[in-house]
């Protein structure tokens, strides 16, 4: 078969076989052996009652209990698991900082982290919310220093760590009281149904997609938990390197199903990783290309490069504009995988549980803001390349025009989204093409 050659600005790619490279970025990394145990989760009520709050902090008990005999063998330290108060949880950042187990800047960064993953989870009004938030950060912290301690390594294609710690489990945990799902929304539910079927059968799907925040992937998950499980867990994100270096992040990036690239927005960050960071990408396109010759694979990938930005002058979010070459490569990817392939236009909007910085910003450690907020997810049917480009004369006129129409029903979904949440409008804001519901009541 003659290889498939992509060209982007990041890098020039024949894609032939698929070596198990280890994703290197630009600091030490190395393989840790987790011990814990957290049992699954059962999320069956997200208005949050009594009793799924209580399932929270239960859970946390566990890996308390569970974590005794590994903690002691990786000379872990349970200052964080040991935890029962806020106090607690305060002291103990200062008491690793002073002992150099912590950083400075990223002790800094998890005492802010604390204050307003609290405020944001007390002012959702949910019965034991105080409880919920003790509970989920003690294990937060406890993962963020355990990755200090012993950092992890992420090869091009990280699929997510269940077991022996269920760190899947664990982000639906830690982000789901964050979500107002009575003022959440999904978007044409049943075409995620048809994406499923597609699935099993052993097709390919892509999902083109606009980014919002770092939660993008975990409010997928838990918007489709109740109506489309298989979703959730089997979904592979292609993820820039920032959530996979940031100490403060990459304990939940490990719950992911993750493609790692270096973004096009952050290439030349440094000119002498410029390198580097493109053969890299070429081991990770690689990686895709062998993953989709097998088929039954959902990709999610936000072909802008990175978060959506308000608009500076009127402060409204929009999803950034999309870059057609990603977006052509990925299609070319999936046409030349050897199974049948589908690529749908989704939109999310939930900025405001994690929103970014208001702009590109090179340093790793961002400033974690966090609030309590309704999101939405939304599908489209899938668009055809044959269909959009039949009247184009040329490639590059064809790789504009696919692009575009994608990121129209993109747009378009997102303005329905905007309006059921943000404006209020609920299930009235559905449109002819945008059914939504709540499949979760």
């Amino acid at each position: 078969m003659t290889p498939l050659t992509l060209y982007s600005s990041a890098a020039t790619v024949t894609l032939t076989s698929s070596p198990r490279v280890p994703f290197h970025p630009p600091a030490r990394r190395g393989f840790v052996s987790f011990r814990l145990t957290a049992k699954k989760l059962p999320l069956r009520s997200h208005s949050l009652s009594v009793r799924a709050m209580s399932e929270l902090v239960q859970d946390k008990e566990s890996v308390v209990a569970a974590s005794t005999e590994s903690s002691e063998e990786l000379n872990h330290s349970r200052t964080f698991l040991d935890a029962r108060t806020e106090q607690d949880l305060i002291c103990g950042i200062k008491k690793e900082k002073e002992a150099g187990r912590l950083p400075p800047n990223v002790a800094a960064g998890m005492e802010e982290l604390y204050w307003n993953y609290k405020n944001a989870v007390l002012s959702s009004g949910a019965p034991g919310a105080d409880k919920t938030v003790i509970s989920n950060m003690s294990v937060a912290f406890d993962r963020m220093l355990l990755g200090v301690e012993d950092p992890y390594t992420f090869n091009p294609y990280h699929k997510a760590v269940r077991e022996p710690f269920d760190y899947y489990q664990f982000v639906h945990m830690y982000i789901s009281p964050l979500i107002d799902f009575k003022n959440s929304y999904v978007g044409n539910v049943s075409i995620f149904s048809e994406l499923e079927d597609k699935l099993r059968q052993g097709h390919n799907v892509v999902l083109i997609s606009n980014h919002q925040s770092e939660a993008d992937p975990a409010v997928i998950s838990l918007l489709l938990e109740a109506h489309c499980p298989y979703i959730g867990e089997n979904i592979k994100c292609v993820a820039g390197d920032r959530v996979i270096t940031d100490p403060l992040c990459k304990p939940f990036s490990m719950g992911r199903n993750l493609i790692c690239v270096y973004s096009k927005k952050h290439m030349n960050d440094d000119p002498e990783l410029v390198d580097m960071k493109r053969k890299a990408n070429t081991r990770s396109l690689k990686e895709m290309a062998t993953l989709l010759r097998s088929g039954s694979q959902l990709i999610w990938i936000a072909p802008s490069g990175g978060r959506d930005r308000p608009d500076p002058s009127t402060g409204e979010w929009f999803p950034a504009p999309f870059d057609a070459s990603s977006v052509d490569n990925m299609r070319r990817l999936v046409e030349h995988s050897g199974a049948p392939g589908h690529i749908y236009p989704i939109s999310l909007l939930c900025y405001d549980i994690m929103p970014p910085p208001p702009k590109v910003e090179k340093e790793i450690g961002e400033k974690r803001l966090v609030g309590y907020h309704g999101t939405g997810l939304s599908i489209a049917p899938e668009i055809s390349f044959s269909d959009v480009t039949a009247d184009c004369s040329n490639p590059n006129e064809a790789k504009e025009a696919y692009s575009q129409a994608l990121y129209k029903s993109v747009d378009e979904q997102y303005k329905t989204l905007n309006s059921a949440i943000n404006h209020r409008r609920g299930i009235e804001a559905s449109t002819s093409t945008v059914s939504l519901s709540q499949p979760w009541n």
